[in-house]
C-alpha cells in the first residue's frame, strides 16, 4: 500500500522525568487465532466483529475451576443481556452453563437453544404477566424484584393450582457506592424482611433462593465478602422467624474484564483483581458459615463481562487523516460509538493491524457518524497512520453486540472464529431491507407523488 504523504510537524520536547507509565511500546497485531485481519475485512467487511471460540471456552472453563476448587456446589448461568447471539449462548450451555434472562425474549432464545426451564434464572424489573406463568409452568428460578410480582405470582399460583418456588432480590451496603437500590427489596430498612414475610404469607409461594446483584465492574473483591456475609445471615433470620430453609444463594455477576476504565490511570489487565480472587471471597465465606445449613447452599453466579469480554474484537478500518484546529491529528475509523458503545466507560486497546513508524504522537478517534459526540478515543498516542489502514479494538465482547444501534450506519457482521481457525459467520451484515421490513407507508400517502423541484 502507497502511504498518503502527512505533512511534517515539529513537536516540542520538553525536559524532566519520564512519565509514571514509562515509555509507550510500539506493537501492531495482524491476525485473530491465526487469521490474518486483512483475509476478515476483505471477506467479511469492515466494521467487522470478530468472536473467538477458543477464548470463549478458555474463560468459561477457568471461571468454573477457580470458583468449583473453593466450593463444592457452583453453577454458572450465562447472562444473556451481555451478548445474547445464539452461536455465543450455546457455546457456553455446551461447556454446561444455564441460562440467565431478563425479558421474556431472552426466556424464549434459550427455550429455543434447548435449555430446560428448571435451567432458567428469570431475571429483571419487568415480568409481564403472561411471562411469569410461561416461567411457572416450566418450574424456572423465578426472582422476585418488587412485591407486584409477589401478587402476579400468587395469582398464578392459583390459576395453576399449584405452588412456586421463588427467590427474591436484595440490595443492601457492601461498601460499594453508589450503592444499586432500585433492583430487588432493600436489607437494611428491613423491606427485604416484609417481603419475605409476604411470601411467606401467600401459603403457596416457596422461598427457595437469595439473590443480589451489587453492581457492575467492582473492583474491590471483599464487597463480595460482605455481601455473603449479609445474606447468610438473612437467611439465618428468615429461618429462625419462618421455619424458610434457602436452598441457594445467587451472587449475581458485575465481575471485572481486563478493560480500563476512564477513571483508571494503568491498564485493567495489570490491576484488575483476577477472577480467583472474587472466588476466594464468595466461597470463603460460604465454607466459614455453611455449618448454618442443613447442607451447602448452591452458589449461582451470573457472569457475562468477565466471561465474554476478552472473546471479542472490533475490526475497523481508517477512513481519513485530518489535523483540528489546535494541530492534534485526527483519525476517522468506519466503526462508531453506534457499534461501540462501551467507549463511553472504557480506554479499549487500540491496536495497529499492520507494522507502523515508531514515531508516535497524540491523536483522536473519530467514528463515521456525524454527530460530534462520535468519539472512540479523546486521545491516544498513535503513529501516523494512513487511510485503508486498519486498527484492532479489544477487548469488546461485552455488551456491545446487544446495546449497538442503527444510527446512521447500518450493522456490521459478525464472524466467529473456531477452535480450528475456521471462521463462521453468525450474524450477518445488515442491510436497507432489513432495516425497513417491519416498516409500512399508508396507501394515502404512498399514492402521492414526490412534488419537490428545484428552484
Amino acid at each position: 500500500m502507497t502511504r498518503e504523504y502527512v505533512k511534517p510537524r515539529i513537536i516540542q520536547q520538553r525536559e524532566g522525568m519520564m512519565n509514571k507509565f514509562g515509555a509507550v511500546t510500539s506493537r501492531f497485531v495482524d491476525n485473530i487465532e491465526g487469521v490474518k485481519i486483512a483475509k476478515l475485512t476483505e471477506e467479511f467487511g469492515s466494521p467487522l466483529f470478530v468472536l473467538s471460540e477458543k477464548t470463549i471456552r478458555q474463560q468459561y472453563r477457568n471461571a468454573v475451576r477457580e470458583f468449583s476448587l473453593q466450593y463444592p456446589r457452583v453453577q454458572f448461568a450465562w447472562s444473556y443481556k451481555t451478548n445474547y447471539l445464539d452461536a455465543v449462548c450455546a457455546i457456553y450451555h455446551q461447556e454446561g452453563s444455564w441460562a440467565e434472562v431478563v425479558s421474556e425474549f431472552e426466556y424464549e432464545k434459550a427455550i429455543k437453544l434447548g435449555v430446560p426451564g428448571e435451567k432458567i434464572i428469570f431475571n429483571g424489573p419487568y415480568k409481564p404477566h403472561d411471562a411469569l406463568k410461561n416461567a411457572a409452568k416450566r418450574k424456572s428460578k423465578i426472582h422476585i424484584d418488587h412485591l407486584e410480582e409477589v401478587i402476579s405470582l400468587e395469582k398464578i399460583s392459583r390459576e395453576l393450582k399449584q405452588p412456586i418456588d421463588v427467590a427474591i432480590r436484595i440490595n443492601m451496603d457492601t461498601g460499594i457506592y453508589p450503592m444499586w437500590s432500585r433492583f430487588g427489596f432493600n436489607l437494611e430498612n428491613q423491606e427485604a424482611y416484609t417481603a419475605v414475610a409476604k411470601i411467606h404469607s401467600t401459603g403457596i409461594l416457596l422461598l427457595k433462593g437469595l439473590h443480589c446483584h451489587i453492581g457492575t465492574f467492582i473492583l474491590e473483591p471483599n464487597a463480595y465478602k460482605v455481601a455473603v456475609q449479609k445474606l447468610i445471615n438473612f437467611a439465618k433470620k428468615i429461618h429462625d422467624d419462618f421455619s424458610i430453609k434457602i436452598e441457594y444463594l445467587d451472587l449475581g455477576g458485575g465481575f471485572p474484564s481486563t478493560n480500563t476504565l476512564h477513571g483508571q490511570y494503568l491498564p485493567g489487565s495489570q490491576v484488575n483483581p483476577p477472577l480467583g480472587k472474587y472466588a476466594e471471597a464468595i466461597c470463603g465465606e460460604l465454607i466459614k458459615f455453611g455449618s448454618l445449613f442443613e447442607k451447602p447452599p448452591q452458589l449461582f453466579l451470573e457472569t457475562g463481562r468477565g466471561l465474554i469480554d476478552e472473546a471479542g474484537y472490533l475490526l475497523t478500518t481508517i477512513v481519513a487523516r485530518k489535523r483540528l484546529n489546535d494541530g492534534t491529528a485526527a483519525l476517522i475509523l468506519d466503526a462508531g460509538i453506534n457499534n461501540l458503545v462501551t467507549a463511553a466507560w472504557y480506554k479499549h486497546e487500540f491496536i495497529p493491524a499492520q507494522a507502523y513508524s515508531e514515531i508516535l504522537e497524540n491523536t483522536v478517534l473519530y467514528g463515521p457518524l456525524c454527530m460530534n459526540i462520535d468519539v472512540m478515543r479523546p486521545l491516544l498516542s498513535l503513529p501516523a497512520m494512513s487511510a485503508g489502514e486498519r486498527i484492532i479494538i479489544h477487548p469488546v465482547g461485552a455488551y456491545n453486540m446487544t446495546q449497538w444501534t442503527q444510527f446512521i450506519r447500518l450493522r456490521p457482521a459478525i464472524v466467529l472464529i473456531d477452535t480450528k481457525g475456521n471462521t463462521h459467520v453468525v450474524r450477518k451484515a445488515e442491510t436497507l431491507a432489513y432495516l425497513t421490513q417491519l416498516e409500512n407507508i399508508p396507501a394515502h400517502i404512498k399514492e402521492k407523488k414526490f412534488r419537490g423541484r428545484v428552484v
